[in-house]
């Protein structure tokens, strides 16, 4: 999407507030002890009273308000009876839409405290290659110097990148041009950034798994070789002044 009214830009405004502040939420109140189910239920009732709609139900029946994955589980998890335990990477993914806008965000966390000092190490590093890649996020840059700002970050900490989940257009769908924003350099991808193009930005960094695979059921991504892998993920607009995060929720 590319945005072109005021209004435009203030209805991304309100969804990505709603998304970020879910989020918040949702990241602050989980618990060991806790269900992932106890958290989605949260989050539901969260989107409902600020008069959204959970766009995983809304545009892909999926099974839950949110999408919350730990450990092996990487991506698109489903909320259920799993419990959470201490020291478990936790990642909530909160994407949602009100008067026909959409947003996304997400965040990887460590429940508690864990003596596994790489735990931690490959949430920082998610959290490093994402603010180089705020620095490419400007009118006229290639969408690919996201994904080699990405990828370089890994290389640097010697770890890795899932190559086959990736960031993508958002706004008007959940899913919107461009289609894929990799976390990896595409030397053959030309296609440039646009002034008011809405983006949803998402490193997935990993221990060791280049790769995911599909899991135990229909939906969630997972390694198989038990690599710690982290996300973080914003809805960003591209403009002239640099980016602007949607789902950024001040503190």
């Amino acid at each position: 999407m590319i945005i072109r009214t005021d209004e435009e830009m203030k209805q991304l405004e309100e969804i990505g507030q709603i998304c970020g502040k879910v989020l918040k939420e949702l990241v602050e109140t989980t618990k060991v002890g806790m269900t992932t189910k106890e958290i989605d239920e949260l989050g539901g009732r969260l989107l409902e009273e600020m008069g959204a709609e959970s766009a995983p139900i809304s545009e892909y029946e999926f099974p839950g308000y949110t999408c919350i994955s730990v450990n092996e589980e990487v991506a698109h998890g489903i909320p259920g009876s799993r419990i959470i335990n201490e020291g478990d990477i936790v990642n909530i993914d909160v994407s949602a839409k009100k008067g026909g806008y959409f947003a996304d965000t997400g965040l990887s966390f460590i429940a508690g405290t864990s003596s596994d000092p790489l735990k931690q190490k490959v949430i920082d590093v998610c959290e490093a290659s994402f603010e180089e890649a705020l620095k490419k996020i400007k009118p006229g840059t290639k969408v690919s110097q996201i994904g080699r700002a990405v990828h370089k970050v890994a290389r640097q900490n010697g770890l890795t990148v899932i190559k086959n989940l990736t960031g993508h257009g958002v706004g008007r769908s959940l899913h919107d041009a461009p289609k894929h924003i990799m976390n990896y350099y595409e030397p053959g991808n030309s296609e440039l950034l646009k002034e008011g193009m809405v983006i949803a930005v998402e490193p997935f960094i990993s221990t060791k798994a280049a790769f995911v695979t599909d899991g135990k059921n229909d939906w969630a991504f997972e390694t198989k070789d038990g690599s710690y892998v982290a996300q973080k993920e914003h809805t960003i607009v591209v403009t002239k002044e640099g980016p602007k995060l949607l789902t950024l929720v001040e503190d």
